[in-house]
């Protein structure tokens, strides 16, 4: 069954359940209220019936007897002690019923019974000594009739407010309904990868948050597979660039093409193409450990400001040998729950980048806070042409001094799995590149 239906009948079962409930205790309180007010109705026609008695007024006499012989009003007036009916206005069976039954049965009760009838009754003693009882009388089937009238109204009206219920219902399950409709097209076309197809849906509250989420992640997905194809495209050049030496040199030296020196020199360069090749294939290893295996990260508690510290002495060597200097502005210690290791080998990267572009000098800037800690490494290079700064952490994506196109790629997985970020920019003071590392405090793995 579909939703739209599927709410729509919840909330009828519901709207008839409730008004049912309803329903039911109005109509069974309602036979209460008509008796309660019967009641009230009859004393006050005893109490002009006994003003009428006491009136000795000729003018009023028409008046007394009207009422008297009003038929929807039986009357009975008898004394207890002596057991004698007074006066009557109703059969009397029914009236030497009640005089009997009064004072074990009747006396104090709303409605009384005789014959098979029922008749709501107003009794009070008319005499000082008690003995004289007044009973006004009404039939019940009276107010039953009213009360039968009253219950078909209000079948009456529970069907009006039933199908205007319906129609309320479903025009609100159809707003609801409907945007949850299109939305499902919409995650159809992403299921078939139509990432560009996908459109905005018009809705509000939850679905709305649920929509954007629906376009965030096309456009995600949409970036993923792009950046596999690409992945893969980079892949296989930057393979097949140093198979081919391989296999170029190798077919040389075995057909004889290559002797003596060229031969040793074929063979040097194998070796060398060789570890550029394990080089590409370990890092490539790496980055699909970092994004999916939890044996390669081990996270415990680090003073990453100790770890830049690390990563800096380790590079001063590689700075020597290009004439240049690496500046620290160091900060103190901020210790986050992270793998040292690997955050060193992400800022080993960096660097060893910085200093690649360099010139003269490379300043490393570490900024602390309570929660967060910043590193700034800033070269005096050329800096990042604008149109790589986009793809700057993609795979296989290198500058004109890059090597294998993975270290920054490997730093950004490093650093996002530690929850931190990274980006890059060129300066404008001067010319040059900036990378800014973001380090989130941490006590546990999150």
């Amino acid at each position: 069954m579909k939703l739209l239906y599927q709410l729509n009948a919840a909330f009828t079962a519901l709207i008839i359940i409730v008004m049912s409930i309803t329903a039911f205790f109005v109509y069974s309180l309602l036979m209460d209220m008509l008796i309660q007010d019967e009641q009230r109705q009859l004393k006050g026609r005893a109490e002009l019936l006994i003003d009428l008695i006491n009136d000795q007024d000729a003018d009023r006499t028409p008046e007394l007897s009207q009422l008297i012989q009003d038929r929807n009003y039986p009357i009975l007036l008898f004394d207890s002690e002596n057991g004698e009916i007074l006066f009557r206005t109703m059969p009397a069976s029914i009236a030497a019923s009640w005089m009997e039954r009064y004072e074990e049965e009747l006396e104090g009760e709303e409605v009384w019974e005789s014959d098979g009838e029922k008749y709501v009754v107003y009794d009070f003693p008319v005499n000082a000594g008690n003995s004289q009882i007044l009973v006004m009388a009404t039939p019940l089937n009276d107010l039953q009739a009213v009360q039968s009238v009253f219950a078909i109204r209000m079948i009456m009206v529970f069907l009006i407010g039933l199908l205007l219920a319906l129609i309320v219902s479903y025009i609100l399950t159809w707003r609801l309904v409907t945007p949850l409709t299109k939305l499902k097209q919409e995650v159809k076309k992403i299921e078939k990868r139509r990432f560009d197809d996908v459109k905005q849906v018009q809705a509000s509250g939850e679905i709305k948050e649920v929509e954007q989420s629906v376009r965030h992640m096309a456009a995600e997905l949409a970036r993923y597979i792009h950046s596999q194809k690409q992945f893969f495209q980079n892949a296989s050049h930057e393979l097949k660039t140093p198979l081919m030496s391989i296999q170029g040199y190798a077919e040389g030296i075995r057909d004889g093409i290559f002797q003596g020196e060229a031969a040793e020199k074929g063979l040097t360069v194998m070796v060398s193409e060789t570890e550029r090749l394990k080089k590409i294939v370990n890092e490539m290893i790496l980055l699909a450990k970092l994004d999916s295996s939890e044996d390669v990260y081990h996270p415990e508690q680090t003073d990453i400001t100790e770890v830049v510290i690390q990563a800096r002495d380790r590079l001063i060597p590689l700075a020597n040998d290009k004439e240049m200097t690496i500046d620290l502005n160091g900060g103190p210690s901020f210790y986050s729950f992270v793998d040292g290791e690997r955050i060193l080998q992400a800022i080993i990267n960096i660097l060893s980048n910085a200093v690649r572009h360099g010139t003269h000098h490379v300043a490393v800037d570490i900024e602390t806070a309570a929660e967060q800690m910043k590193v700034r490494i800033k070269d005096d290079g050329t800096g990042i042409p604008e149109e790589l700064l986009p793809q700057m952490f993609e795979r296989f994506i290198k500058g004109k001094e890059g090597e294998t196109g993975l270290g920054l790629a490997i730093a950004r997985a490093i650093i996002e799995r530690s929850g931190g970020t990274i980006q890059a920019y060129n300066r404008d003071d001067q010319p040059g590149a900036v990378f800014e590392i973001r380090f989130q405090r941490k006590d546990e793995l999150l």
